[in-house]
């Protein structure tokens, strides 16, 4: 093993069970630790649940999207710099202010602290906190999923009125600021190869500057279950958010028109918004006894739900890498997903059914088939599994995460400052 570094991870918001970005952090942290590394997590609401020994230092915002009461009006003894002021504000301009205002609180605490830590990691708030902590002199790095304003164009072509747009150029207004920071760091990874040519077109850095590690699983934790207890006709979908960019709608459409023919049950890991655009599907098609949101779900339930569902169906239209491909995958769960984004490259061609993205009739068409045929069922499930134990676990991504630290800190010249990367 190479040299033990110390290692700050940064994180705006880590939310435990949904989305990837407390995932990450709470995987990462764990294995890097177990190679050797000292690491404290630094994290906005929600904070993350990490596992014993990682050090998680609280990065308290003022919280304004937090449930039961997004959008919500602090008191007025809530607010303590002009950074909280600077929070409220841009929310009240229909502006989303956290990555920026997460990265300028982290600045100040780690300015005080910079002697302790070799490497700064932020986890995609690239916010121009991070230029402060690289003129202090501590080399600051950051993982990109994907590309934030390739949600935005979808959700902009999704917009019925004009007047929607407008507030979505304005809630998005932070991918400027994330593209020049992301511009100016001493190094950046990704998840995909997919997602390395999406940076390099939406964010203007160079794609042999980016540096490619897949995100996994713990193989011990999602793996198959009992193969009886596989129901025979309920099909699973993991959505992180009730946005386009999922393209849930077109799954609830295909299951629709599957119910014209067969009794077929839909699990959402998810939660629908009050009014967004799972709810008025639902509406619209008359599926309220067909399909069911779980809202969070803890790991194991997740482990759960995917071992016995009959098809995990990932209907995306876009997907920097897919996480939920990944732990279906390991659960020798036959999948379903499209053509778009990191999907083909994560899934391969023999561990799921290929659709192209958008396209309800096919992907109907596609669930039927696996639906249909349980020794297709069992050849895409044996399938993903080698797929992700050759490729997908935590920690082949912690490893390649170290050396990569080391060749970052080997290639930054003694004494570099802020100024663009390279110079």
């Amino acid at each position: 093993m190479g040299r033990s570094l110390r290692v700050a991870l940064l994180s705006y918001r880590s939310k435990p069970h949904g989305g990837g970005q407390g995932v990450y952090v709470r995987a990462l942290s764990r294995e890097l630790r177990e190679l050797g590394h000292r690491v404290e997590v630094l994290s906005g609401q929600p904070y993350p649940e990490l596992d014993d020994g990682t050090p998680l230092t609280r990065v308290p915002s003022l919280d304004l999207y937090r449930e039961p009461d997004p959008f919500r009006t602090p008191r007025l003894r809530e607010f303590s710099s002009l950074v909280d002021v600077a929070e409220f504000a841009t929310m009240c301009t229909a502006g989303f202010p956290e990555p920026l205002t997460f990265s300028l609180r982290a600045a100040r605490l780690l300015g005080r602290r910079a002697a302790e830590f070799d490497v700064v990691h932020d986890n995609q708030s690239l916010g121009y906190g991070l230029l402060q902590l690289r003129r202090r002199g501590l080399p600051t790095i950051a993982t990109v999923h994907h590309p934030v304003a390739i949600d935005r164009d979808l959700e902009l072509a999704a917009a019925p009125t004009l007047r929607r747009r407008v507030t979505l150029r304005r809630w998005y207004a932070f991918t400027g600021m994330q593209a020049r920071v992301a511009q100016r760091l001493d190094g950046i990874t990704t998840v995909s190869e997919s997602s390395r040519r999406d940076i390099e077109r939406h964010m203007g850095v160079p794609a042999q500057g980016v540096q490619v590690i897949p995100v996994g699983i713990d193989p011990d934790v999602f793996r198959p279950g009992d193969p009886a207890a596989r129901e025979s006709a309920r099909i699973v979908v993991t959505t992180s958010a009730d946005v386009p960019l999922k393209g849930l709608v077109h799954l609830l459409e295909a299951v629709a028109k599957l119910r014209t023919e067969r009794d077929v049950q839909l699990t959402v890991i998810g939660t629908a918004r009050p009014g967004g655009p799972a709810a008025t599907a639902m509406d619209r098609l008359g599926l309220g006894d067909a399909v069911r949101f779980t809202g969070p779900v803890t790991q194991e339930e997740l482990v759960r739900l995917l071992q016995t569902a009959t098809v995990a169906a990932i209907p995306s239209l876009y997907e920097g890498f897919s996480l939920p491909a990944v732990e279906a995958m390991a659960c020798a769960t036959p999948l379903v997903t499209t053509d778009a984004g990191a999907l083909p490259e994560v899934v391969g061609s023999h561990a799921g059914v290929q659709v192209p993205a958008g396209d309800v009739g096919r992907l109907g068409e596609a669930l039927r088939l696996v639906l249909d045929h349980p020794s297709l069922q069992e050849q895409l499930g044996r399938a993903g599994r080698t797929r992700v134990l050759g490729s997908y676990t935590w920690r082949r991504t912690a490893e390649r995460t170290a050396d990569w630290y080391a060749d970052v800190l080997d290639r930054r010249p003694a004494g570099a400052t802020g100024g663009p990367r390279g110079c």
